[in-house]
């Protein structure tokens, strides 16, 4: 078993945990209910990422698998809004906890401190993860081929869009851009082989030609120059999903001021 059939096959029992304390009626129905209150504002993650001469999707990521804590002590009442404030096109925020130290409550903690959309960065294989979302206050998910059939993610990505949740497809390899079609909103190039964690950026450029050209494109994971993303806008790359970069730094918010000027000078 591979670090993602792993993960996935925690995030399963992880979910059923989850729904002995809030069960599944209960959940649809609060969200429901939030969904009527006609105040609530609409953030489009695609059309902040088409608008800006960035586009980077700033994460706030604790902990890898990979690599251990990055930064433990990190805030989601802190980073993201610094991020926020420097800039970012798109906040990512990791919800799951075993893996990458994260937690549902900090994309409920950070969206009052935020203006720009928010994306929950999780493994996305129940429809109740996506209500899950819809209630903290993401405006967009995660849905990863290699985590599911096509059947599975077309089912998803129908679902998100009903509660209103854009969807960023992440595709690794060229048998998954068979996963692309309705209700996908953006697709992203995973840089980092989920099995493996070997990352090459030289990915995205491999995938770019063969992508469709009516979607919005994102390049994830092993971004650290911004002369990388100078060239992927170049290949038509339009989203940077960029974490550890920051996270690593004493001041996230900060690497990514200094990383947009140097994007966009």
């Amino acid at each position: 078993m591979d670090i993602l059939e792993e993960i996935v096959a925690h995030k399963r029992i992880e979910i059923e945990q989850q729904k002995t304390i809030v069960p599944p009626p209960s959940l649809y129905y609060n969200v429901e209910q939030m969904m009527a209150d006609s105040t609530q504002p609409r953030r489009s993650m695609r059309e902040s990422l088409a608008a800006s001469a960035s586009g980077i999707i700033a994460e706030f990521k604790r902990k890898s698998p990979s690599k251990g804590w990055i930064k433990e002590e990190g805030k989601p009442d802190v980073i993201p809004a610094s991020y926020s404030q420097n800039g970012a096109s798109a906040i990512s925020i990791l919800t799951d906890e075993k893996y990458f130290g994260g937690n549902l409550r900090y994309v409920r903690i950070a969206r009052p401190t935020v203006t720009c959309p928010i994306l929950r960065k999780d493994f996305i294989v129940d429809e109740y993860q996506l209500y899950q979302a819809k209630m903290i206050g993401a405006d967009a998910v995660l849905l990863i081929a290699a985590d599911l059939s096509q059947k599975e993610c077309k089912t998803l990505a129908k679902k998100a869009h009903e509660l209103g949740l854009e969807t960023l497809l992440e595709v690794h390899s060229e048998a998954e851009l068979e996963y692309v079609g309705d209700c996908i909103d953006m697709v992203g190039v995973n840089n980092r082989n989920l099995g493996t964690f070997h990352t090459d950026v030289a990915n995205s450029y491999r995938l770019a030609s063969l992508l469709p050209k009516d979607y919005l494109l994102v390049s994830e994971s092993g971004i650290s120059n911004p002369q990388t993303v100078r060239e992927l806008r170049q290949a038509g790359f339009r989203g940077f999903l960029i974490g550890e970069t920051f996270m690593k730094t004493p001041d996230p918010g900060a690497a990514l001021k200094e990383f947009i000027t140097q994007v966009t000078q």
